[in-house]
């Protein structure tokens, strides 16, 4: 029986993730398929139920707009992807009674990860921008790095529930502020972490600019494409160390090929090179 995993979302054909894992599991010797499926909210029920009929499936990656409405598609939810209401990780259990679908999430273990390696301190002042799924994963890793207030700048006040309920169901004292005022707080952070979409960034980037101040801290933008972005310009000018979202997206990768492989000591530092080079990212160690 050949095994099979794939990523779903919409739009979908900017993922790297299949090229993350297809080398993952050439490297691992394992014949495991790899693909992505475009795939809307509305139409996520039906293609899970399909899903579930056909054999072989080991897991599913899981992006934008579908973390949420994942929720209501698996059997189980475990670990804090069930705390924040965000599933970006679907496994295939086998069960006397069948197979059992699992959603977990991967993201907080991906930006806890980027975050260390790039020198952040414990209980550092921290700073997200944008307010939904990515966001609430974002404060969980931040929570998890010893920061007890978060400050979270939206667009849109109004539109900040996922993140509420995360911050409150985790302990995290959460400000809600209008993304128009974040130049100044963002640059004098310890951490920010931009879950913005590609380019919604931009203002707030020159905002930044026209401060001509340092910005000593990390920036994590978990927008890969375009790279640079033009706040990572901006923050590196200003001295700044900053952490590109496609290394998130490696060090979430990993953790999803241990669970999807059901591997772990084996998925090393020599399956991480490989990760890395299918991707163009400097090889990393974790």
């Amino acid at each position: 029986m050949s095994l099979r995993a794939a990523v779903l979302g919409h739009p979908i054909s900017h993922s790297k993730s299949p090229a993350l894992h297809l080398a993952a599991y050439g490297r691992l010797g394992i014949g495991m398929s790899y693909t992505a499926i475009d795939v809307t909210e509305n139409l996520l029920p039906a293609l899970m139920g399909q899903i579930r009929d056909q054999p072989g499936w080991r897991g599913l990656s899981v992006t934008m707009p579908l973390k949420t409405a994942m929720l209501g598609q698996v059997d189980e939810v475990r670990g804090v992807a069930g705390t924040l209401g965000v599933v970006n990780t679907v496994t295939f259990e086998e069960h006397p009674t069948g197979t059992r679908t699992v959603g977990s999430n991967t993201d907080v273990a991906g930006i806890v990860s980027s975050l260390r390696h790039a020198g952040v301190a414990a209980a550092p002042s921290a700073v997200v921008l944008g307010g939904g799924g990515t966001a609430a994963s974002a404060v969980a890793a931040l929570q998890q790095l010893g920061a007890g207030h978060v400050t979270v700048f939206v667009r849109d006040t109004s539109r900040t529930g996922e993140v509420c309920a995360a911050a409150g169901s985790l302990g995290v004292e959460l400000e809600v502020r209008n993304l128009a005022d974040a130049a100044r707080p963002a640059a004098g952070a310890d951490v920010v972490i931009s879950t913005l979409p590609p380019r919604a960034a931009d203002g707030l980037a020159a905002g930044m600019a026209a401060l001509k101040t340092s910005t000593p801290g990390v920036l994590l933008d978990v927008a890969y494409d375009p790279w640079p972005s033009l706040i990572a310009s901006v923050w590196q000018a200003g001295s700044g160390t900053v952490v590109p979202g496609l290394e998130m997206l490696l060090y979430q990768a990993v953790e999803q090929v241990r669970l999807f492989t059901r591997l772990d000591e084996e998925v090393n530092a020599s399956v991480i090179d490989v990760m890395c080079d299918a991707v163009g990212l400097p090889r990393r160690v974790l």
